[in-house]
């Protein structure tokens, strides 16, 4: 099995690899190549195209830093074609063999110079315990804590002197054991050392918001082998092999989008022989194979099992199947193994229409990039028309046998995430809500009437620590309703706690349907002459069109007259994906003040006279996030 099963095969690859280096390497045509199931070989030989691609100015850049007490120059290549794979040109560095320590202690370095965006730390297991048996248990805990400790001096090191996120590469278990079975008893050898020290630095990486790179999980599911070769650390002190390259690339650039917010949101199902065996309009709900009986059906059990829990973590679920609706809705309500239901599923579309369309009306529906969708669907013939109609969704290779399908979904890392908030874990809920809004008119036949009738209320709070992480969330997450998508980690946004010139708003939205949790941000922060300028206004899109916008404004604006600010100054910055915000400003009685050279508008709204939110929604004060 490859490493990237996930991925379709192209068994013409190599040749379409040859026709762009005689016609001139494109950097999308590059892209399209490197979303194939790849070996490290076709990774070293896309990745040595890259240097001849055509990339425009709208290609984005990530500089990542390695810092490693090993070789890993044949991890390189496995990193910049993962990030290509997801339209990112990716700059690597790694410093002399072994100079991690002093780059990072060194402002002067040419790791400073480098200015990275993301440092990973990859130091080898024997660089960490050593090789030998400790037998005095007590010196094996010391050597466990004093190596988590100067590790995440190294963390706070590079955080604080780079601003940048950083990744810790798990030890990895390369030790054989010594007791077997009973290694545990045995807490002074390598092997359990690594263990000892895995669980130390995830507790430490928790405590200092950096992000783990789990290769020893991940060498549960591949084993040993696949990772690791004895003889290539005894030549050249390479501890990961390059065979592990591609997938390697994958893991960090999965931490990369998740910290960033680019994460996959939706997962859309199919229906026959995807969540059940056969086909319902013609087999009828006693011969659709789902439950025990069969293995088979015991096989799709699992994996709508395995959905469930995703959808319960805070994946969005949707349908999109050919078929008659009735029919399609029929294994929901009636069948007595169905594990998913109707309220499960926020986006529900079966009919006889193609998958592009119907994809493009559940983004539509749930009001999010259509490349926040995977579909998971069993026929070759739907994920190829959709991956050629709708490149920017993924799609998985599902394996033939369905006892296969979760593990498929899990290996490709498209929900990957960094941790899991309240809101998260909500959130399938809340768009089931907001389904439910459209599927069930009121009385009122006016939309002031309908938006009075939901009974909403927008509690708001200034930035506080128990709000840390679900603000620091949709800072980074937050795309489309984002007026500058400016970025802040969580470090630099507890630093606006105590900076006296920063405004920090935090808003939540709660309606007769659902608590929305917290579903804007607003980042103030003091100007000349009296000025407040926004510095960042997000919202969540799932709870547009209802007034919440104008309520926003009554709230920030009451805030700035409380500290006497005279004006706002609006500040809109385009983005890819920010367009539907270009009037927000005008919107809301904002005037133009100029446009600056690079495409920014500014805008200002004088405070002479208080501005009242929508009599459709009531605002209440300082409740904790």
């Amino acid at each position: 099995m490859s490493q990237l099963s996930w991925f379709p095969k192209d068994l013409n690859w190599r040749c379409n690899l040859a026709d762009l280096s005689r016609d001139g390497a494109d950097w999308l045509a590059l892209s399209s190549l490197a979303k194939v199931d790849l070996d490290f070989v076709q990774t070293g030989q896309l990745d040595r195209r890259l240097g001849q691609a055509k990339v425009g100015d709208d290609v984005p850049t990530l500089r990542l830093a390695i810092l490693a007490s090993c070789t890993v120059d044949q991890l390189l290549p496995g990193l910049r074609v993962a990030a290509l794979r997801r339209g990112i040109r990716l700059q690597t560095y790694a410093p002399d063999y072994g100079q991690y320590r002093q780059e990072v202690f060194d402002a002067g370095s040419a790791l400073y110079r480098f200015a990275p965006d993301v440092v990973l730390f990859s130091i080898d297991a024997v660089s960490l315990v050593g090789a030998d048996f400790i037998a005095d248990s007590a010196a094996a805990h010391r050597l466990v804590d004093d190596r988590t400790a100067e590790m995440a001096g190294l963390w706070r090191a590079a955080r604080d002197g780079l601003r940048c996120q950083v990744i810790q590469q798990a030890a990895l278990p390369v030790f054989p054991p010594i007791m077997g079975g009973a290694e545990h008893r045995a807490p002074g050898s390598p092997a359990s050392l690594v263990r000892a020290l895995n669980h130390k630095l995830r507790a430490a990486a928790d405590a200092e918001h950096v992000d783990i790179l789990g290769l020893d999980e991940q060498l549960c599911i591949d084993g040993l082998g696949a990772w690791y070769a004895a003889p290539l650390w005894h030549r050249a002190k390479q501890e990961i092999s390059p065979a592990a390259s591609p997938l390697y690339g994958e893991l960090v650039m999965r931490i990369v989008d998740a910290r960033s917010g680019h994460s996959a949101k939706c997962l859309v199902l199919d229906l026959d022989n995807t969540l059940w065996g056969g086909v319902i309009g013609d087999d009828g709900l006693e011969g659709i194979e789902l439950g025990q009986g069969s293995a088979e059906g015991e096989a799709f059990v699992a994996f709508q099992r395995y959905v469930k829990i995703l959808a319960q973590r805070g994946v969005i679920l949707a349908v999109c199947s050919k078929n008659d609706e009735a029919n399609a809705l029929e294994p929901f309500d009636k069948h007595p193994d169905m594990v998913l239901k109707r309220t499960d599923i926020a986006s529900f579309f079966a009919n006889w229409d193609d998958k592009a369309t119907n994809l493009r009306r559940i983004a539509a529906e749930l009001n999010i990039g259509i490349d926040a969708l995977v579909l998971a669907d069993d026929n070759p013939f739907e994920r190829n028309i959709v991956r050629r109609e709708l490149p920017m969704v993924a799609v998985p290779e599902l394996p033939e046998d369905p006892s296969l399908y979760a593990q498929c979904i899990a290996s490709a890392g498209y929900f990957e995430a960094v941790e899991v908030t309240a809101e998260d874990v909500a959130r399938g809920g809340l768009y089931q809500a907001t389904a439910g809004l459209r599927q069930n008119p009121v009385a009122a036949t006016d939309l002031e009437g309908y938006l009075k009738s939901l009974d909403m209320r927008l509690q708001w709070g200034l930035f506080d620590q128990v709000s840390m992480k679900r603000v620091t969330q949709l800072i980074n997450k937050t795309n489309q309703f984002n007026l500058t998508t400016r970025r802040y980690n969580e470090a630099e946004t507890v630093e606006m706690l105590g900076d006296p010139d920063v405004l920090g708003i935090h808003l939540r939205l709660i309606d007769r349907y659902a608590d929305h949790g917290i579903i804007g941000v607003l980042i103030g922060r003091m100007a000349g002459d009296g000025d407040l300028e926004i510095d960042s206004w997000l919202m969540s899109c799932r709870v547009l069109g209802r007034g919440v916008e104008q309520a926003s404004l009554a709230v920030l604006a009451a805030e700035a007259r409380r500290r006497g600010h005279r004006r706002l100054i609006g500040r809109y910055r385009p983005s890819p994906k920010n367009g539907m915000v270009r009037d927000h400003y005008p919107g809301l009685g904002f005037a133009k003040t100029c446009d600056q050279d690079d495409a920014d508008t500014l805008w200002s709204l004088h405070l002479d006279a208080a501005l009242a939110g929508p009599d459709t929604i009531r605002i209440e004060d300082a409740v904790d996030g």
